[in-house]
């Protein structure tokens, strides 16, 4: 009686499906399935996706702090450090104050396009010149070399090839800029622990499906997204639980941070979400794009759907990485 009572008062207080703001102690369901409502969906124990729609240095903390997941040992950072010539990459002044929180080590890994960051030197001075060096220490992962992990059953993929010096690190901090991209559609949590901690040449193995690291192929669309989660879940199974997902949702732009060139963003920014899940959070920055009132953001719908974008987490949610149904709790 006095279960049912509870779910109840819960379902009193659920906000209507579309609207995202919630208001202390109110927590709101997304459930893509028709089918599970009611109770079953109250208490099917969805992950948490939070979220601060005021994008500053103290809620990057604030959040988080939120997710309970203290870092431990020798902390790495994962974000773009950006493409010379780009601008819309996460600011060196609002994410210093996390980094710091974190005693973390700002991490990357060389392209493998050319560009101002294909090479240790040049990526090294690109982190310099964007200001990121002048808050903490930039490692650039496969200066040294590179190592693999195992993909287990994989379709595509048999191991991922990842800087040599990510196993210095015993927690891994997933700050990634969400945004739109060229090949992927989007990029957020699962293209940073993918494509971002691949070394070059894990670089070209995932762009070709497995099939090369001295080329990125031309592979099938879907089998390049499903390429992206079989590594993901490669940096997910060796991290355990020492790893989190931070996401800003700011400077939305149909373009990645790896364009020289990105496109002005034509929508408002969101804010700062978090999760333990990469899958929930990468689809709750998705829903909130689409739920979005600015008329802009048909730009980013745009970039997301042409790529076939939603794939990457239909097939990341097959092979286990997280789900696409969460709970989103706005913090005050």
């Amino acid at each position: 009686m006095k279960r049912n009572l509870l779910n109840i008062l819960i379902l009193v207080f659920m906000l209507p499906f579309g609207m995202y703001a919630c208001h202390p102690a109110q927590v709101k369901v997304i459930n893509n399935d028709p089918e599970q409502t009611g109770e079953d969906s109250v208490t099917s124990g969805f992950p948490k996706v939070y979220l601060c729609k005021d994008i500053t240095a103290g809620n990057l903390v604030r959040i988080y702090e939120a997710l309970g997941r203290p870092v431990k040992g020798k902390v790495a950072v994962k974000l773009s450090t950006g493409e010379p010539g780009g601008h819309n990459f996460l600011q060196p002044a609002l994410i210093k104050d996390l980094v710091k929180k974190v005693n973390g080590t700002i991490v990357e890994c060389n392209t493998a396009y050319g560009g101002g960051r294909s090479d240790t030197e040049s990526h090294f001075k690109a982190a310099e010149d964007h200001g990121f060096t002048a808050i903490a220490p930039v490692d650039i992962m496969d200066a040294d070399g590179e190592v693999r992990l195992p993909v287990k059953n994989g379709k595509h993929l048999k191991e991922d090839i990842v800087g040599s010096h990510y196993l210095n690190y015993d927690f891994t901090v997933v700050l990634s800029h969400f945004k739109g991209h060229a090949m992927g559609g989007f990029g957020g949590a699962i293209k940073n622990i993918s494509i971002g901690i691949a070394s070059s040449d894990g670089k070209r193995l995932i762009h070709s499906a497995g099939t090369s690291t001295t080329d990125w192929g031309n592979p099938a669309q879907d089998d390049f997204l499903e390429s992206m989660a079989e590594v993901a879940q490669a940096v997910i199974q060796h991290c355990g639980d020492n790893i989190l997902y931070i996401s800003v949702a700011n400077n939305l732009s149909v373009d990645c941070d790896c364009d020289s060139n990105p496109a002005d963003p034509q929508m408002g920014d969101i804010g700062i979400l978090a999760s333990l899940d990469p899958v929930a959070l990468d689809k709750a920055c998705t829903d909130l794009v689409r739920a979005s009132e600015d008329h802009g953001k048909i730009h980013l719908i745009e970039r997301i759907d042409s790529r076939h974008g939603m794939h990457t987490l239909d097939y990341a949610e097959r092979i286990g990485l997280g789900s696409q149904k969460y709970e989103l709790v706005e913090l005050k």
